[in-house]
């Protein structure tokens, strides 16, 4: 199971969120660059990178500093935040980043899944954000008709091989990850299931690698000092 240590950015800084709220930021870092090459030399093997101004409003907002990041590191990066066209995926990729997350975009419009996949592959990453089991949209603040599962099925046949998954009511609350949610996702799915939202404690990093998930994105966790990334590296192995 692979550990991805989680680089939100917010207006050019390193910051997390509680539960997805924008009007509940903790700024950790200036300088996010500075951030991800510490999670690096702790070991970390690919890193988790939002933008959340380009989740906000729709189109990638950060992009110098997460290209300076992909230039940098010695290891890849995930992005997700405002990607909702082909262009901005290509944008993206060209930046340095080796996967593209489309969350919101999958939603609202399936055939640039389609397209997407067919034409960068494993390059792109589907994520879901689930809100009392439905699935949020544009940055957390709205939810849309579809369960998790229901989607996530429908994701799979469209050719995504990996998928993240996130219980937006465990995200930022250090309260431990949804395991129940995580396995029924695992069983419903055969794509790659990675976990974010909760992870708090070495304990649940071994929870998720016997409940089937093949990683999992730790954010708070790591800036509060509530779990240490090495430890958790090493549970994951």
């Amino acid at each position: 199971m692979i550990i991805y240590p989680a680089v939100d950015v917010k207006d050019g800084r390193c910051v997390r969120l509680s539960q997805g709220k924008f009007n509940d930021v903790t700024v950790y870092a200036e300088n996010p660059v500075e951030m991800a090459l510490k999670w690096e030399q702790m070991g970390a093997q690919y890193l988790h990178v939002i933008d959340l101004d380009g989740a906000r409003c729709g189109e990638p907002k950060n992009l110098s500093i997460i290209s300076e990041m992909a230039v940098k590191l010695g290891i890849p990066v995930q992005l997700g935040g405002g990607i909702r066209t082909i262009d901005n995926i290509e944008l993206v990729l060209c930046k340095g980043v080796e996967r593209v997350i489309l969350g919101t975009s999958a939603v609202k419009n399936p055939e640039l899944v389609r397209n997407a996949l067919k034409t960068f592959g494993e390059k792109i990453v589907i994520g879901i954000d689930a809100k009392d089991g439905r699935v949020a949209i544009e940055g957390w603040e709205k939810t849309s008709d579809f369960t998790a599962v229901e989607f996530a099925k429908k994701m799979e046949y469209l050719g995504a091989k990996t998928i993240i998954y996130t219980d937006i009511a465990k995200d930022g609350m250090l309260q431990g990850p949804n395991l129940a949610a995580m396995e029924e996702m695992v069983k419903a799915v055969g794509a790659d299931i990675i976990c974010a939202g909760g992870v708090s404690k070495t304990e649940d990093v071994i929870n998720l690698k016997n409940a089937g998930v093949a990683g999992a994105i730790i954010g708070k966790a790591i800036y509060t000092g509530d779990i240490d990334l090495v430890e958790a590296i090493r549970a994951a192995k």
